[in-house]
């Protein structure tokens, strides 16, 4: 599992955060039918408490009492690197975006088929842990290196020209690593979609749009005009500079 701290242990423990407490049951027991190790919290509070020991991935319903799922979402982001995925209202594609916003990695919508919420699961579990499991020598892990930014693709951080570790998403990162490794070549959204999600996005699904503006926040000195992160119309986007390829 991630710990708050970024400390990884090897087993998978999911925290499932939603006031009804049907629900919370329901993908308690199938989950841990599936394998995994489940806490189920009614809130913020009580999710906070599950997170003490460290997890993988919390599911996160946006209709909460109290502190909504929104304000929950940009806590997890802003003090964690804990994958999350939001359980949203069939047709909410606003909510969606503003979810995809504040730094989820996927969402699910009500009414839900547990077997699409396992595989949903599976996906963000492998996007954020795959790669270091596949990682023969932590040594021998490339790097990527621009305009003084280094970008660690066997540890999955990013150190900004000053030594400080920035803290990104599994989206994030995963985006950043893809123009990173496409340096001054346009990516289309459709590229990029296959490196942040592998799934088929619609003309609705506007995560790649603010997965940069995400990511520009944290990189460019002035983000509405940005030097590294580039639009290109019609096209994409692209990392408008140069690349160095380390060990």
């Amino acid at each position: 599992m991630v710990a708050l701290g970024g400390v990884r242990m090897t087993e998978q423990h999911i925290v499932v955060v939603d006031d009804d407490p049907q629900i919370r049951r329901m993908l308690q027991r199938y989950l841990e039918q599936e394998g995994f190790r489940v806490s189920a919290a009614e809130g913020g509070e009580e999710m906070w408490r599950a997170l003490g020991d460290g997890a993988d991935l919390v599911i996160l319903d946006l209709v909460l009492p109290g502190e909504d799922g929104f304000t929950l979402a940009r806590e997890l982001q802003a003090r964690t690197d804990i994958p999350f995925m939001l359980v949203t209202g069939k047709g909410d594609v606003v909510d969606r975006v503003a979810g995809l916003e504040a730094g989820a990695d996927d969402y699910i919508t009500k009414p839900f088929h547990l077997r699409e919420v396992l595989a949903r699961v599976r996906l963000v579990l492998r996007r954020a842990h795959g790669r270091e499991d596949q990682q023969p020598d932590s040594d021998s892990a490339d790097r990527l290196a621009f305009d003084g930014w280094q970008l660690d693709l066997g540890a999955r951080e990013l150190f900004s020209p000053a030594g400080e570790r920035v803290v990104l998403t599994t989206g994030e990162f995963n985006l950043l690593a893809a123009l990173a490794r496409n340096q001054n070549r346009p990516m289309s959204r459709d590229q990029l979609m296959d490196a942040l999600r592998g799934r088929e996005w619609t003309a609705y699904d506007r995560s790649i749009d603010t997965q940069v503006g995400r990511l520009r926040r944290k990189l460019e000195d002035d983000a509405s005009d940005p030097k590294l992160i580039k639009t290109v119309r019609g096209v994409g986007y692209v990392l408008s500079t140069h690349t160095d390829r380390q060990r």
